[in-house]
């Protein structure tokens, strides 16, 4: 296995790996954490490299994630690819929502369970690991909600790789059943998700795992960076312009903080022109797991890890890796964050497939209640440009609405049975 990446420095704008607390740098390795100080480490770019760029680069490459290659640390040469080409999912018009909220500005749904697994986390795993195969990993790995095992476990049986992924016992059936289609091993931790990825951690030390890559553990700079192609999608969606308001749902709190990296580049770079007063950034999370969101509320930027509990399990991470960053760039962007209850997330599961004709799984569930609850409060401008985020497929969450659909009418199979329940007229 090697240390480093191997793809040469003039076919990448990566040059290191930085700490998110303290700066220091590292290189282009196997490593999540940060020697001096232990705090996360994210990918560094060459600005000049960035600056480079160009949006004619970017509309000639493939429809996928990877026309913004020359904006990632990984996946410049097609055949060092493992991926399943996600990317590029649609931009929805919800303007049926909006008129039900209250909201006289354009509205869009980012609609990413158009992905090949359903989730945004196609894209995350096509990152991290193309980055760890050029790292000389040799089999796949992850601890997981359902999605990130689900794409994991993909992924690897494309490239044809060995997978093992680590997931709570009690997720969602459906999404244990998508993950373990795939042939791949499926270990099923009786403990929540936290206790999954303590375990993973671990794993990670030994010597039995020494060729195993963890997406979301020892690949986790790369993996992070993956999610900035949402971003970079909403831009050139909107002709490459920054929407003023965002709402995306929290888990660890990585993926609003990595759109919100992805605007910031592309302004500096020049590739995308931002809102007169700047964008804003909303976070949503359940109220059965909402550490993130209490502590904006109250006031602080420590987060006290909870045991969650709720439907939303694809967000249910007690203690959130990256909550103090997301905290850091919704106060900054002038955002806020909320969460919903399960009834609030079903009836907003309801309501965006009543308007737009998506059905949403339950972390979608959260972002448009949260969405409606932030119109309510007035911390949201109705009347300002605003992108909702939904980062997975209902079908993998039937149960959290189960009990509330279903036939409207049950008749016989005649005309006097059609007539007779109203049908005709």
């Amino acid at each position: 296995m090697t240390s480093t990446l191997d793809a040469p420095l003039d076919t990448t704008a990566a040059r290191h790996l930085v700490c998110r607390g303290c700066g220091a740098q590292f290189p282009l390795a196997a490593q999540h954490a940060c020697f001096e100080c232990f705090g996360p480490l994210e990918v560094g770019y060459d600005p000049a490299a960035l600056k480079a760029v160009t949006r004619e680069l970017i509309a000639a490459g493939p429809k996928s994630i990877w026309r913004y290659a020359s904006l990632l640390p990984v996946g410049q040469d097609p055949a060092s690819r493992v991926t399943l080409n996600p990317g590029l999912t649609p931009l929805v018009p919800a303007q049926a929502l909006a008129a039900e909220l209250g909201i006289t500005a354009p509205l869009w749904v980012k609609d990413d369970s158009a992905n090949p697994t359903h989730s945004f986390k196609d894209r995350v795993v096509s990152v991290a690991l193309t980055a760890a195969r050029g790292l000389g990993f040799t089999r796949f790995a992850c601890a997981s909600t359902g999605n990130l095992a689900n794409s994991v476990a993909a992924h690897a049986a494309r490239a044809g790789i060995p997978s093992i992924v680590f997931i709570p016992a009690d997720l969602e059936s459906g999404k244990i059943l998508t993950t373990a289609v795939y042939g791949g091993d499926v270990v099923a931790i009786d403990g929540s998700y936290d206790e999954v990825n303590r375990l993973c951690s671990e794993l990670t030390e030994l010597d039995e795992f020494e060729d195993t890559a963890f997406v979301n553990v020892n690949v986790r700079p790369y993996y992070a960076e993956g999610s900035k192609t949402l971003g970079f999608e909403v831009a050139e969606q909107l002709g490459w312009r920054i929407p003023e308001q965002v709402v995306i749902p929290m888990a660890s709190g990585e993926l609003l903080t990595k759109v919100d990296k992805a605007f910031a580049e592309l302004v500096e770079i020049g590739l995308a022109e931002p809102p007169a007063g700047g964008w804003k950034v909303f976070g949503a999370q359940s109220a059965g797991c909402n550490p993130i969101a209490v502590a904006l509320h109250t006031g602080t930027d420590t987060i006290t890890p909870v045991r969650p509990t709720g439907i939303a399990k694809s967000l249910n991470i007690g203690d959130p890796a990256a909550g103090v960053y997301a905290l850091e760039a919704v106060t900054r962007t002038g955002g806020w964050m909320d969460y919903a209850d399960d009834d609030e997330i079903r009836e907003a599961i309801r309501q965006l497939a009543r308007t737009t004709g998506i059905f949403a799984e339950t972390a979608g569930g959260v972002t448009v209640a949260v969405l409606a609850k932030l119109v309510r409060s007035g911390k949201l401008d109705p009347a300002a440009e605003t992108v909702v985020f939904n980062t997975g497929e209902g079908l993998k969450t039937l149960d959290a609405v189960a009990d509330l659909v279903g036939p409207t009418y049950r008749v016989r199979p005649s005309l006097r049975a059609v007539r007779e329940a109203g049908l005709l007229g």
